[in-house]
Order: structure tokens, then sequence, then C-alpha cells
């Protein structure tokens, strides 16, 4: 049994000290996601896609959090984060850190990749390395595909400085009038519309070996700055530079002000579309200084904005390489199965929306006998969730289907099935969050689709974002009402479903019904619930009862008891629950958590949380299922979700966690959690100072990952292994 320590009770546990900055934070799991990049036991293929998530991360993390500090520092806001610093100070000590990342991540590409890569067939060549063949083939392409897609853009006194999209690829050219010796200054932009990476005929591409080339080719921008003479006939090229800019990319909404939200958003996309003010600049290392002065007076950009890089850049386009046919050089492909109890369902043979049944078995059969849990990827997401929602779309006993849509696929069975609901006869009512940022176009174009159709579709609170993930399902049955949910910590979307880590529950409580229906109300009228029978809902009661759950393990101690927190989520931001938790630990409570992202606790300080250990696992599979687990004296609980403990999730989004209620679930839970804690293949241990050291198997013992675990669980639930 843990005791407490004897420390300073007036400990001030919100001073700065004991908070890691959340940015400095983020670009720690960032360097996390570029070390599976430089892993040697990460396949190939995918250490490409790992450098690829890193930029694109980097990306958002400049259009978003970057562009909103510099607009604090231009507003003079020197408000203070829990950790004690300014907005300027985050940008500098940002900039101190993410340098030395930048860096390594193109010497990774340059110097280690593309060398394995060439050994094992795959080439990716500079223009000059190219035969004489191999050019022409190229000349002529450019001719016949690129040049009719360019628009060169002189910048002199009668040409402004072009106005240059979010996240472009660009080429400042440099020009001289053979007659006058005049120089002149242009940029062609390289065309989103073309692939990135052109490549060679295979007749072209074989080894003075004899060997097959698996692709080779060159970057677009490549052949286009060696044919700029067809662009710019009778001058002279000097030179060239490729360059890349990334703007603020956040929308700016009054919701007070906007009579209506979803034309509010779509006036705000078009601006995004060209995107606002510049808040990064990204050249070459030997860019000239004559031409990196140019761009930075022309962009209103400063030294400070500038990042640096020997060799390609916008190195997310390398996601481009995970399509070829190459699975020797990519993860063993998944195999997701559907969960044993829903196996008793016969897949139709006519109607692909119609469920025909053995034995009188329907889905809500399944889950009357008991509650199901499913956990993504590794069971089916298409054999579960979509399976429920199509279930309910065309049982004629279902009345209503009521759900909510943060985020979904661009070709959705989940809105083909509201959609047939509705064309149905059932009353289907849909919240679809139209501020779930970046995918804000997508969300309004099904919530246009739905509309027509007859669905009944909401677009969520004012000041609030709709980040729950609940389905309720209102159905007849003999002389009753009874409604089956689905409360889950992920999106409603098919693709994200094969790559993300996700809990689900479904249930027929009718507990749980009744909250649901509550937390509909809640979001489609004016009810102002401040109680339910067993959710926590955010706004209204889940910051408190997570405290309270916190406080209990506290006094449990105190009283000669043991205390145990187990927390796994994306991420941990609020100083209130942090400090909590700090209380916990100072008491004896002993707590692990599992964060995969962004964690300003700081484990292991003396007298403040050494019994707080913090780990993030990052691996195949993006880790996004949140799951709480208190001891509560042996009598223990645990709950799933969509929170994390940050205050966007716990003030500002509206948000449900459910408490699980049976017993075999909740032990499955638990050896869920116990598997990654015990995982030392991908998991990074947190230090005091905000670093992160990666777990190894010792000599002695085997090497223990979390997540091919689970899947070899699953596969084993089923038979197949």
């Amino acid at each position: 049994m843990a005791k407490s320590k004897k420390s300073n009770p007036s400990t001030n546990l919100s001073d700065s000290q004991y908070y890691i900055n959340r940015e400095l934070s983020w670009l720690e799991f960032n360097s996390r996601v570029l070390h599976e990049a430089c892993d040697a036991r990460t396949p190939l293929l995918e250490r490409l896609k790992f450098l690829a998530i890193f930029s694109s991360n980097l990306d958002e993390f400049f259009m978003v959090r970057i562009a909103a500090l510099k607009q604090q520092v231009e507003a003079k806001v020197n408000l203070l984060t829990p950790d004690g610093r300014t907005p300027q100070q985050q940008l500098d000590d940002i900039r101190l850190k993410l340098s030395p990342q930048v860096t390594k991540q193109n010497e990774q590409f340059e110097q280690v990749l593309q060398p394995l890569l060439a050994s094992e067939g795959i080439y990716i060549l500079d223009y000059i390395e190219l035969n004489q063949k191999q050019r022409n083939y190229l000349d002529n392409y450019f001719e016949e595909q690129i040049f009719p897609v360019l628009t060169p853009l002189a910048v002199d006194p009668s040409h402004p400085f072009p106005y240059i999209s979010n996240l472009s690829l660009n080429l400042a050219v440099v020009l001289k009038n053979p007659d006058t010796e005049e120089e002149f200054f242009a940029r062609v932009k390289v065309p989103k519309v073309l692939p990135r990476f052109l490549p060679l005929p295979p007749d072209l591409g074989i080894r003075q070996d004899g060997q097959p080339v698996h692709w080779s080719g060159v970057p677009l921008e490549q052949a286009i700055a060696h044919n700029l003479e067809s662009l710019f006939p009778g001058m002279n090229i000097q030179e060239y530079h490729p360059f890349r800019i990334t703007r603020d990319a956040d929308l700016e909404l009054e919701e007070d002000e906007a009579e209506d939200l979803l034309l509010a958003i779509e006036q705000e996309l078009r601006k995004r579309r060209m995107g606002g003010t510049p808040v990064r600049l990204e050249i070459k290392s030997q860019t000239p200084e004559s031409v990196r002065s140019r761009l930075l007076q022309d962009l209103e950009l400063t030294e400070k904005d500038i990042y640096e890089v020997d060799g390609l850049l916008g190195l997310r386009d390398l996601m481009y390489f995970m399509a070829l046919p190459l699975p020797e050089l990519k993860d063993t492909p998944r195999q997701s199965v559907v969960p044993p109890r829903l196996q008793r369902l016969r897949e139709p043979s006519v109607d692909p929306n119609v469920l025909e049944l053995e034995e009188g078995k329907d889905f809500f059969s399944i889950i009357r006998e008991k509650d199901l849990l499913v956990h993504h990827p590794y069971q089916s997401f298409s054999g579960t969730v979509e399976r429920f929602i199509a279930s309910a779309a065309h049982d004629p006993n279902v009345l209503a289907i009521k759900m909510t849509l943060y985020r979904t696929s661009g070709d959705s069975p989940i809105v083909n099935a509201l959609i047939a609901a509705a064309e149905n006869g059932k009353q289907v009512s849909v919240l679809v969050e139209l501020k779930a940022r970046f995918d804000e176009e997508n969300n309004i174009y099904w919530a246009r689709r739905l509309e027509r159709v007859g669905v009944h579709v909401v677009y969520g609170l004012v000041g609030l974002k709709t980040h729950s993930k609940i389905v309720l399902v209102v159905r007849r049955e003999k002389d009753r009402i009874r409604r089956y949910v689905h409360i889950g910590t992920g999106n409603y979307n098919p693709k994200t479903a094969r790559l993300y880590t996700d809990l689900g529950l479904f249930s027929c409580r009718e507990e749980l019904g009744a909250d649901l229906t509550d937390v509909f109300n809640f979001l489609t009228g004016y009810s102002r619930q401040k109680s339910y029978r067993e959710i926590l809902v955010a706004p209204v009661n889940m910051r408190d009862r997570f405290l309270e759950l916190i406080n209990r393990e506290i006094e449990n101690v105190k009283n000669g008891f043991s205390g145990r927190i187990v927390a796994k989520m994306n991420a941990l931001v609020d100083p209130q629950t942090i400090a909590t938790l700090y209380a916990a630990s100072r008491a004896g409570v002993q707590i692990d958590l599992i964060i995969r992202g962004i964690c300003c606790l700081r484990p292991g300080l003396k007298d403040i949380s050494e019994n707080i250990r913090v780990i993030s696992i990052i691996g195949r599979f993006l880790e996004h299922s949140r799951v709480f687990y208190f001891h509560n004296n042996g009598q223990e609980e645990i709950y799933i979700g969509s929170a994390d403990w940050m205050r966007r999730n716990l003030d500002r989004r509206v948000e449900v966690i459910t408490p699980i209620k049976d017993q075999d679930i909740a032990k499955d839970l638990q050896e869920i959690l116990g598997i990654m804690l015990a995982d030392n293949r991908q998991a990074w241990d947190l230090q005091p100072d905000g670093s992160y050291i990666q777990r190894r198997a010792g000599e002695d013992s085997p090497e223990t990952h979390s997540q091919q675990t689970l899947m070899s669980m699953v596969l084993r639930s089923v038979g197949i292994i």
C-alpha cells in the first residue's frame, strides 16, 4: 500500500516550474514521430511515411499554433502560460527546439533513406543525374503535360509581388535581358494539380547490372527548373531557387454575429484557400542573400521566420511512395476481424444494405444479451459501427436515429445509411460539427446532402464544438420502446478507423439511452440539463466529476487504503486537473498516464509527482482512445469517451464519457491498459525536464509491442492464429 509523503502542505501546485509548455511538448511528440522515420526497425517505406507525417504535422502546427502566437505578439498580448512564458518567449523557444529537428529530418532523407531506397530499386533522382534519353523523355513530358499548366509571373514596378498561396511550392527565378544586361525577378508556382514526383518509364529505368528498378524519376520542380527557357524565351536564366510558404489558416469566426453559421463558415473557407498572413518561409540553405531578402521583404517576414533546408522542400509529399506495390517494404498487412458475437450475423446475399439473419439474431438482439465493446482497428469498423447504423436504417421497427458527426470520410457509408434511413421514413437527426478544423468543407457537403433528403441537421451550439461520438437508435419492440446506443472515442470515419486506435461501447441499458436522449435535446433544443444518470458531459458536469474521482482516490489513501489511477488520452493540458493529480501523487496515489501527444504535467518531481509515471506510445496506429481507470478501494470504475484532459475539451466542447458497467468489458479494458503500460518497443517515458526516453527491451526480457500484442489477441479470439 502506498503511503503519503510528508511535504510542505502550503506548496503552490500551480507554480509555473511544475508545468511543461504546451507547444514545446507538442514538438517533443512530433520528434517521436520523426524517430520512427529514423528507426532501422521500421520498414523502409513506412519510414518515408513517418517523414511525411512529421512534415504534415509541422504544417498544421505553423498554420494554427504559430499563427496564433504571432497574432498575440502583434496585439501585444503578454499573458503568461501556466509554465510562465509570454507569446514571444514561446516563439523563440519553439525555433530553438524546432530548427535541429528540421535539420535532422532532411539529413535523414538525403543521407540515409535515399541510399536505402536506391538499394531497393527506388531512385528519386536529381535532373542532372539523368542520361540523355531520360532527359529527352522528361523534356517532352514537360512540353506536353506541364508547360500548358504553368503561369510565370514577373515581379517589377508594373507587376507587384504576386499572392502566393498557402503551402505552395514555388521557384524564384532570376533572369537577365541579354540586350540590356538588366536583371529581373519572377515567380513560377509548382502546380499542385500535377504529381509531385514524375516517374520515368520502365524501359528508361534499368540498372547497369540488369536488375529492374521499381521506381525512378525526379521531383516535379526540377523538371520545371530545367525547362525555364520555355517560359521565358529570349531571356537568360541566371538562377532559380525553390521556396515554400505557410500561412495562417485558422478560421476567424464570430458565431454570435453569424446569422447563418453554414454561410459564415463557407465565407471563411474561401479566405482560407488563399490563406492568411504568412508565418513561415522554407528555402534551401544555399539561397543567395539577394533572393532571400527579396522574399522576406515582399512576404513581410523576418529572419526568424525562415527555415533552411538542405534538400527537397515539402517532404509531406513523400506519402506518394506508399502507393508502390512493394509489401516487403511496408508493415505486414493488418487483418481486422468482426467480434465473435457479431459473427452470428450472416452477410446479405442480394441487397448489401439489408442484413439477413440466422436463428432470429439481429444486431439489436446481440446487444440485448449484454453490452458489447469494440476495439478499432483491430476489430472491423465496417463490421460493427457501420453495420449497426445500416441495420437501424433498414430495420422496420426502428423509429429514429440520432447521431453526432465530427469528422467523416469523403464517401461515407454511414452518411449513405442515414440517407437511406430518412428515405425509409425514419426520424433522422444529425448534429454536423461545422467547426471541425480542416474538415469544415467536407462537413458542409454532407450537411447539405443530408438536408436534401429530409434529415434534421443541426450545427451545434454557439461557442461550443460538439466533439462527442454518440449514436442513439430508438426501436419499437412488442409493447415498449427500447433505446440502443453507441458511445465511442473516435470519429465516425471509415478511413481513419483503419489507422486510429479507438474504442466503442454498444448498449441498450435504459440509463444510457435516457442520458443520450437528454444530450441530444441539449444539442438540438433549449435544454438546460445539469445532471445525468451515468454519463459525464462537458461542459456540464465532466470537469467536476473527474476531479471528484481523483479526490476520492486521495481520500482512500488518507484513510489507509490504496489509491490507483490509470488514464489514457491524447493530451493532458488542463492546469486544474494537473494540480489535482499532483495532490493525488503527494497523498500517495499511484498514477500511470498514457498520453500520446501533449503532456504539460512533469512526472517524477520530488515531493510533487514522484508517484506519477507518463508514457507515450508512437507506432503503426495513432493512439486515439481515451480510457480512465480509478481503483476506488477495490470497487473499480472505468470510463471511455471522447474527451482529453484539456481546457477546450472540458470547458468549450460538448463531450461524452460513459462508465463501463459490464465487468467482463471492464476487465478487457484493464488488460488493454496493462498491455500498453508494459510496452518496451514503442513506448517513451516522459522525464521531469519534458524530454522523452524510448524504452528498450533488456537482454533478459522479450520485446513487448503493445499494438502487435493487441492485434494478435483479436486474431486469436476468432481462431485465426
